[in-house]
């Protein structure tokens, strides 16, 4: 079958998610700007998460019932609405509601489109699509913060951040473009509602994979959302210029986007339970060493790296969640899985913001570390389900020599 509908869902989803990627940042800026310290703007990235945190699984079970393409849109209109509100906004309070608005549409739209390429994408091709769909996102994270970096000017930071998130409502429009003939297969409504009804939450919960596959996308994402919004903060207090600081986010980005192309590979060579455990170490050494007084170019290649490890966690957890649900409640599974990411991203931020207070703006980075040290002892637990043997590693191929020598 074409995979035409991927290539518009990338491309959509390219647009979507550099508006965020460019928003996010602008919107610690225009924060800052407008007099608030570490806790805000902490507690302002945590509200970015806090409508989808109680959105998420009744959002997934609507899925489930039937299309999934209508959420697209839906996520497209929100997501340029909270961007666009959040530059006219001259208050805190006012910036954390739009924010919030803008985490609400980013929660639809990836809804609907990691749905849409669970449901079409036949399961020995999911790995695959699903790393694909995500250089998506990691195109979007490439490119945002370089387009926020160079409109905002440290001599006008409230107004140059106001109009990078104006800027970036109309990228997010853009999306809509390529919004057409991406849901090629068709489900029947009816018998999917009464299925998935059947299923509840807590034996989602409880299958073997979902919570391992949970935590991991939980680690991998504060990790990358804190590092969105808090290198701005760090790039202050070292006197980091705001465009470098957006070359740097974006060095991350390309990295994953590196990552996620030999994806395949990777897997084939190591298995996904190795892979996981394997780059959220990696990860893990790495969020911690940027706590350290390092110059610029150091700084720079460590991200390099730590974006290549971060690459791996949120395919290989879509991948895993959905193997290992229910098929009748895959969506809902998603949902769950993007509910652990929102309360990851309510959670991580808030925390930051309050270590970040008391020990300084380096610190939190410290704290990712640990999180992603967690994260890589499951993978070593192998708490990842199904599909975490290599297809086409030594092992199978040890074993059906010893058959062959076994059959003569």
């Amino acid at each position: 079958m074409s995979r035409a509908w991927l290539l518009r869902l990338v491309i959509a989803f390219s647009f979507a998610q550099g508006a965020v990627s460019m928003a996010r940042p602008a919107v610690s800026y225009r924060a800052l700007a407008l007099g608030a310290d570490e806790r805000a703007v902490g507690v302002i990235a945590g509200v970015y998460a806090l409508l989808p945190l109680f959105a998420a699984v009744p959002l997934g079970r609507r899925t489930d019932h039937g299309r999934c393409a209508p959420l697209l849109p839906v996520g497209v209109v929100l997501i340029a609405g909270g961007c666009a509100l959040s530059g006219l906004a001259d208050t805190l309070v006012a910036m954390a509601a739009w924010s919030g608005v803008m985490g609400l549409g980013h929660l639809c739209f990836v809804i609907g489109a990691q749905s849409i390429v669970a449901r079409q994408s036949a399961p020995e091709d999911q790995d695959r699509n699903f790393g694909h769909f995500t250089i998506g996102a990691s195109l979007g994270q490439l490119v945002g913060p370089i387009a926020a970096g160079a409109l905002i000017d440290g001599q006008d930071m409230a107004g140059t951040s106001a109009l990078a998130l104006l800027v970036s409502a109309g990228v997010c429009a853009l999306a809509v473009t390529s919004l057409w003939r991406i849901e090629t297969r068709r489900t029947r409504p009816g018998a999917r509602a009464k299925d998935a009804a059947r299923v509840p939450v807590h034996r989602i919960l409880r299958t073997r994979g979902v919570p391992g596959g949970i935590f991991i996308s939980l680690a991998v994402l504060s990790a990358t959302d804190i590092l969105t919004a808090y290198l701005p903060v760090v790039g202050e207090h070292r006197g980091i210029a705001p465009s470098v600081v957006g070359v740097l986010l974006s060095l991350r980005a390309g990295a994953t986007i590196a990552c996620r192309l030999v994806m395949t590979p990777l897997i084939n060579w190591l298995g996904r339970t190795a892979l996981i455990a394997t780059t959220c170490l990696l990860a893990a050494l790495l969020c911690a060493g940027i706590a350290l007084p390092v110059p610029v170019w150091a700084l720079g290649v460590m991200l390099v790296v730590l974006g290549f490890c971060l690459g791996v966690g949120q395919p290989l957890s879509m991948t895993t969640v959905v193997q290992a649900a229910p098929a009748e409640a895959r969506s809902t599974a998603l949902a769950l899985r993007l509910t652990g990411n929102r309360l990851g991203q309510v959670a991580a931020p808030a925390s930051a913001g309050l270590i970040a207070g008391v020990a300084g703006t380096a610190a939190p980075f410290v704290m990712l570390g640990g999180l992603l040290l967690v994260a890589a002892g499951l993978g070593i637990r192998g708490g990842l389900g199904r599909g975490s043997v290599p297809k086409r590693s030594w092992v199978p191929r040890l074993r059906r020599r010893e058959k062959e020598r076994q059959r003569h």
